[in-house]
């Protein structure tokens, strides 16, 4: 398999192949928003099985590894959905399962990746950002299953623009909520190759900026960054393996704030009778925000939301 800079559309093909039977098609359907510009397509990951497009990512890497190689199991580090991925692929296998989580994942997370038989160590998010900089965790065995860089997983969450591509071949821009980039990356290898002129952009929130501050540096950049309910997107900075692929692939970062998002939950919730967890709304919040136009597909990158934080945002509040 090649590095994540290397892999190509031919690579996401093979992966669509591999996972045929374990991933769903996921549907792209139309929202009617009149306050947006643009013709609003949403990609509704969140029917996955896990409630998120991870599953895509965590079962091509596994599935490439192959049961020798996973005879003693399988880890990630993950807040929550990448750990459900792997957690419900070593099911698949028969084989055991650990993810490593950072102090503030949210408990609706934990609790599905413990229901999937996977062993849970909670670190502080300094060392867990560590795990994902070192590819490895001291003392756990079994392969590791990068949630972001490893090239297979690219490759999986690539699918997803083979299907947005084929369901709306004339699509002007696709907006993908922006964690670590093996999303954004995956999805605008495949769409730059069957629909060049398709404009794709990473979607931040204010809280932490990791790809609009490397845009702005030129390289990689630390950042800082204030927790929030919008748990899926948002790191310290982007991983320097992974800057050749968003630094040439996207168009740019599209940043929303906290209340934006909480307001696309809502949207989501009460206009498509569709539950989105913050990350999974954060691309529909840029596009209200920043009056994107044309025929612009939302990812909605899942929908696994505690039912607490739900709640408060249905009620008209932002949850603290």
């Amino acid at each position: 398999m090649p590095t994540p800079d290397e892999v190509t559309l031919a690579d996401i093909r093979a992966a669509r192949k591999r996972l045929a039977g374990i991933v769903v098609r996921t549907p792209l359907v139309r929202l009617d928003v009149p306050d947006v510009a643009g013709e609003i397509w949403l990609k509704l990951e969140n029917l996955q099985p896990i409630g998120s497009f991870k599953l895509r990512g965590a079962a091509n890497a596994m599935l490439r590894a192959g049961r020798a190689r996973l005879a003693d199991g399988a880890y990630t580090a993950s807040a929550g959905n990448m750990a459900q991925g792997v957690a419900w692929s070593a099911r698949h296998f028969g084989v055991p399962c650990t993810v490593v989580v950072p102090d503030h994942a949210p408990q609706t997370k934990i609790d599905a990746v413990e229901r999937l038989g996977g062993r849970v160590v909670r670190v502080p998010y300094e060392r867990w950002w560590q795990t994902l900089v070192d590819h490895a965790y001291p003392g756990i065995g079994g392969v590791f299953v990068h949630p972001v860089s490893d090239p297979a997983v690219v490759a999986g969450n690539g699918t997803i623009g083979l299907e947005i591509v084929e369901d709306l071949p004339d699509v002007d821009a696709v907006l993908v909520p922006f964690g670590g980039g093996g999303l954004s990356a995956g999805i605008a290898t495949a769409v730059r190759a069957l629909a060049p002129n398709a404009r794709v952009f990473g979607c931040e929130v204010e809280t932490a900026t990791p790809l609009t501050a490397a845009l702005a540096a030129g390289a990689p950049t630390r950042v800082d960054r204030t927790p929030s309910f919008v748990d899926g997107i948002g790191g310290m900075g982007v991983l320097a393996e992974m800057w050749p692929l968003v630094s040439t692939l996207l168009d740019g970062a599209l940043v929303s704030s906290v209340s934006d998002i909480a307001d696309a939950v809502e949207l989501l919730a009460e206009r498509a009778r569709v539950v989105a967890e913050g990350a999974g709304a954060a691309a529909l919040a840029a596009a209200r925000r920043h009056g994107v136009s044309g025929k612009v597909v939302c990812v909605v990158s899942g929908g696994n939301i505690d039912r607490a934080t739900l709640s408060t945002i249905l009620d008209g509040r932002v949850p603290t």
